[in-house]
């Protein structure tokens, strides 16, 4: 591997050394970072969809458990495709061309449901906003990383996590006054304002200098830190990290099962589990129904819920570089294992009919401590420390490979939520408390702590 500081952070182009990059002429990358996070935003619209319009799907089409159970999660394994295919399309045609792509998917996808009177268009339309939600998952954070200067690219990209969570939280709250055709017509307006917003921003530089447009990175380069920076000294260090990506070998996906790589992979692949396997899918696309089960208010408790995933993960983004990963993600494991005994205690408590009157304040309050411990950390963290552990010539092989588990664990978990629900409410939340009581031991045993150390570190302290 070459010896270098980590040739980037996360599929990241080389910035200037001294990292000011010109404050004062940076509204073009602001204006492309906006662009790119309202696919992150229509990201959030994608998963938040079937949690609020649950009850009146089910009342128009008339739909079972098990039909109605396939078509919120069929939306995750949409995105798995998403996610592995997008990468050969973003570096074929583009950064922005996939952009493009992903919004064409997730328009056909919101029209197919608007209009759907049956069970087929509206499966059709949530898969392929799945596909659309799964493409940019990928493309949106790398095309951040690849135009923002080094000393704004951290602030950035956490504004790619918040805009998930905003899109999520708006969802819900807009879902509780508007019917479910009206809030699939919202989720038009954040890929219109990206399909018109991409002739106003530049390509990725790095996508550029790769595919050998010299003329074309330049001036996309010049015109993202402003017409008067001197921008000499970044372009020839994008053009050496990409000549030093041309020597790296091509990494196989057999590759990742070398012994060398193996403890990097299965903290990668590990942590994802982690954060999947616990529920957050399923409690995310099913929150209306929970409070309902447990006797609360639904609307009431979708939008507490919704507002405090936001402020929760603006905090975990301001303290993640000062508190380390490892803490957090600790931090975040105890929280949600505390927040699952105390809605299983809840409906315990339901079930068997006893101190009726406590169980909707102990619902609400065990899914708002559940979501707020996820939003602090094991929603993020997981995503950074794979950035950070996978060598550079492996990081695209492994990280489809996380991606897959990941979106896989969300299908899964989406899929059988409300089976597990209807064999015991209770008996559901214990299964994920214990899941991330296991995830408590796996960090503490295999998980590094990556503060304050540089890639090239991390990696040859794992991969050894």
């Amino acid at each position: 591997m070459e010896n270098k500081e980590d040739v980037e952070g996360s599929r990241a182009p080389l910035m200037s050394r001294d990292g000011s990059a010109h404050e004062g002429h940076q509204w073009m990358v602001y204006l492309s970072t906006f662009i790119a996070v309202c696919g992150s935003y229509e990201f959030g619209c994608c998963v938040s969809f079937s949690s609020p319009t649950q009850a009146a799907i089910t009342e128009d089409i008339s739909l079972s458990l098990a039909e109605y159970s396939m078509f919120g999660s069929i939306l995750t394994f949409g995105a798995m495709i998403g996610a592995i295919t997008i990468g050969p399309i973003a570096d074929f045609i583009g950064r922005k061309g996939a952009m493009r792509v992903s919004s064409a998917f997730c328009v056909a996808g919101w029209l197919a449901i608007y209009f759907a009177e049956s069970i087929w268009p509206l499966d059709i339309g949530r898969l392929a906003t799945g596909y659309g939600m799964g493409a940019f998952s990928y493309v949106v954070p790398i095309f951040i990383a690849e135009i923002a200067p080094k000393n704004l690219r951290g602030r950035l990209t956490a504004v790619n996590q918040l805009m998930i969570c905003t899109g999520v939280s708006v969802s819900y709250i807009i879902g509780v006054v508007v019917s479910w055709r009206a809030l699939a017509l919202i989720g038009l307006i954040p890929c219109a304002v990206i399909i018109f917003g991409l002739f106003l921003i530049p390509e990725s530089p790095r996508w550029l200098a790769k595919t050998g447009k010299r003329k074309e990175f330049e001036v996309a380069l010049q015109k993202l830190r402003g017409e008067d920076a001197d921008v000499s000294e970044e372009a020839e260090e994008i053009q050496d990290y990409i000549a030093t990506l041309d020597q790296l070998p091509k990494a196989k996906l057999l590759d990742l099962f070398q012994r060398r790589y193996s403890r990097s992979v299965i903290i990668g692949v590990g942590l994802m589990v982690c954060q999947q396997f616990g529920g957050i899918n399923g409690v995310c696309f099913y929150v209306s129904s929970i409070f309902e089960q447990a006797g609360f208010s639904a609307s009431i408790g979708t939008i507490t819920y919704a507002i405090l995933q936001v402020v929760v993960t603006g905090i975990g983004a301001a303290v993640m570089d000062k508190a380390g990963r490892k803490p957090l993600i600790l931090t975040s494991a105890s929280g949600l294992v505390l927040g699952c005994l105390l809605t299983a205690i809840s409906f315990f408590l339901k079930v068997n009919d006893w101190a009726l009157d406590a169980v909707p304040a102990l619902a609400v309050t065990g899914i708002l401590v559940y979501i707020g411990s996820f939003s602090i950390g094991m929603g993020a963290v997981p995503w950074v420390v794979m950035s950070e552990i996978f060598p550079i010539n492996i990081k695209g092989q492994a990280g489809s490979l996380a991606t897959l588990v990941n979106w896989f664990g969300a299908w899964l978990c989406s899929y059988t939520f409300n089976f597990l629900m209807s064999w015991s409410s209770y008996g559901t939340f214990i299964l994920y408390a214990a899941i991330y009581c296991l995830a408590i031991l796996f960090v503490v045993f295999l998980v590094p702590e990556t503060k304050g150390r540089t890639l090239e570190q991390i990696q040859a302290a794992i991969n050894r």
